[in-house]
C-alpha cells in the first residue's frame, strides 16, 4: 500500500548507526531501555515518518530499535534482491551487530509482511509479534490492492511526502527513482509464505486491521484461525494471539490513531 507522511514528534536517539549485514549497510535508531522491541516501517517510508509519534511512548519503558529497510531513509539503495526473506534477514542481522538475542517485532504493511517472514525464518529470536494492517499473501488483499500495484509507476510519487521524506535523510538522493522501480517491481509480484508456515509460528501474534485498509477481512480471519484465534474462549482457554479491528479506518489513517495503537501494543507487550 501507499503510505503518507505522518506527524514528525520523534525524540533523538540514544544510539543510532549503520549495522553491515549481508552485504548492505542498516541504519538502525535505540531509544530507551527495557525488553528490545524491533519495529519495521512500511513502504515508501522511514523511521519517522511512520513511527515518530509512537517511539516517545513506547521509549519510556522499553528498549526500541527502529530500522530503515534497504533503499528506504538512511539505507543506502542497492541494486540487491530485494524480497521479504532477504529483509527479514537483514532483522536478525541488525539483532547479531546489537547483540539482541530475542526481540518483540511490530511491523507496519510492507514491513508487517517482513515481520511475518522473520517470524518464519527466525522463530527463536522472537518473543511477540504484531502485525499493523498487513498480510503474508497478495491474495490477503482487496482486489483492487492488488490491480493498484500492478498500476504503480515512479511519476505517481513526485511531489510527495514520501518524496520529501526520502530527499531530507537519503545518503544518495539521485537513487530515488531506482529505488522507485525496485520497490515497485516487488509490489507487482505475487506472494505466498504459505497457510502451513503462519499456523507454525508460536509467538504470540497481534494483529490491528483498519476496517477499511484494504485487507480483505474473510482473509484476515483465516489468518487468525491459523494462530489458534477465532473461537468460543467462553467454553475453552483464550488464544494467546489477539485480532483488533479498528472502526472507521483506512490503510494510512489507521497508524494515525496513535492512542489507540500504543493502547493495543501496551496492553499486549506486557
Amino acid at each position: 500500500m501507499l503510505e503518507t507522511s505522518l506527524s514528525n514528534g520523534q525524540i533523538k536517539p540514544s544510539a543510532s548507526g549503520y549495522a553491515p549485514v549481508n552485504g548492505i549497510k542498516v541504519y538502525y535508531e535505540v531509544y530507551g531501555e527495557g525488553r528490545p522491541l524491533i519495529l519495521l516501517h512500511g513502504a515508501f517510508m522511514t523511521i519517522n515518518t511512520n513511527w515518530g509519534q509512537l517511539i516517545p511512548e513506547l521509549a519510556k519503558n522499553r528498549k526500541v530499535i527502529a530500522i530503515e529497510l534497504q533503499g528506504h531513509g538512511h539505507t543506502a539503495y542497492s541494486d540487491r534482491e530485494l524480497s521479504h526473506a532477504t529483509l527479514a534477514k537483514d532483522v536478525e542481522g541488525v539483532m547479531d551487530y546489537l547483540k539482541i538475542d530475542s526481540a518483540d517485532v511490530a511491523g507496519y504493511s510492507f514491513g508487517g509482511a517482513v515481520a511475518y517472514k522473520f517470524a518464519i525464518q527466525s522463530p527463536k529470536r522472537l518473543r511477540n509479534l504484531v502485525i499493523i494492517s498487513a498480510t503474508y499473501k497478495s491474495s490477503g488483499w482487496l482486489p483492487v490492492v492488488n490491480n493498484a500495484f500492478k498500476g504503480m509507476k515512479p511519476e505517481f510519487f513526485t511531489n510527495t511526502p514520501m518524496k520529501a521524506a526520502y530527499d531530507a535523510v537519503a545518503p544518495d538522493k539521485t537513487k530515488w527513482t531506482k529505488f522507485l522501480e525496485q520497490m515497485i517491481a516487488r509490489a507487482k509480484e505475487p506472494f505466498d509464505f504459505g497457510d502451513a508456515n503462519i499456523s507454525k509460528i508460536t509467538a504470540p501474534v497481534l494483529i490491528i486491521s483498519g476496517d477499511n485498509d484494504g485487507l480483505d477481512k474473510i482473509e484476515l480471519i483465516k489468518t487468525y484461525q491459523l494462530l489458534g484465534g477465532a473461537v468460543a474462549a467462553d467454553m475453552g482457554a483464550m488464544p494467546k494471539s489477539q485480532l483488533a479491528i479498528v472502526p472507521s479506518q483506512s490503510h494510512v489513517t489507521l497508524m494515525m490513531q496513535t492512542t489507540t495503537i500504543l493502547n493495543y501494543l501496551d496492553n499486549f507487550l506486557k
